[in-house]
């Protein structure tokens, strides 16, 4: 319960504070910036790693437990659990967010600037060095060494600088999924349901190739 109860309150405070910037960025009309919103999520991250990486491994993310249980790093009877802590966590913070401003219509939800298949394709590249990156600091139950959460964290703001715009970057389908159904904004969601399983899954057998002594 001390992992479950981890991957809840990580989730809840990436989700929170990431979609937060975004809904804050759009209610001060900006003042957040881009930029802003990418380095608030590469930040919360690096800063949820170092908290609950001994505890959880801190995935916070259904992509990345999916991927380290593919890669027989991660035990199937965990799976289950994890992902469904990390939808209550997201939930609840998409909730916090409503209940605070009501006003909003998105609440930081992922939606494609382009086409449907820009966006998947995106979410899926983007997904796929995320866990390249991932697999290679960490070890699915317990992170290693004092730059794990620098360098996830990094590649996390990276990819949301430059891909946000495009995309929304979100490499997360638990963080999609929360604000996409409290707001009701679902049209687009199976993208960021599929798209980063894809991209982290197929991450796995590149990493045991190049690793491969």
């Amino acid at each position: 319960m001390r992992k479950y109860l981890a991957e809840l309150l990580g989730t809840y405070a990436l989700v929170f504070a990431g979609t937060g910037a975004v809904v804050i960025d759009h209610f001060s009309g900006g003042a957040i910036t881009h930029g802003g919103i990418a380095i608030t999520f590469g930040l919360i991250v690096m800063s949820l790693i170092y908290t609950f990486g001994e505890v959880s491994g801190a995935h916070f993310n259904p992509a990345v437990s999916i991927a380290f249980t593919v890669a027989g790093k991660f035990p199937i009877r965990d799976l289950a659990p994890y992902i469904l802590s990390q939808c209550i966590g997201a939930l609840l913070a998409s909730g916090t967010l409503k209940l605070m401003f009501p006003a909003d219509q998105f609440l930081g939800a992922t939606l494609p600037a382009g086409t449907d298949l820009q966006s998947f394709v995106m979410e899926v590249i983007l997904t796929f060095f995320l866990m390249l990156v991932i697999i290679n600091v960490a070890t699915g139950s317990k992170e290693q060494g004092m730059f794990a959460g620098l360098a996830i964290g990094s590649v996390v703001a990276l990819e949301a600088m430059f891909a946000g715009p495009v995309c929304g970057a979100s490499m997360n389908p638990a963080r999609s999924v929360a604000p996409a159904l409290i707001s009701g904004h679902i049209e687009h969601l199976w993208i960021y349901l599929t798209a980063p399983i894809i991209g982290a899954v197929v991450a796995i057998p590149i990493w045991k190739f190049i690793n491969n002594k």
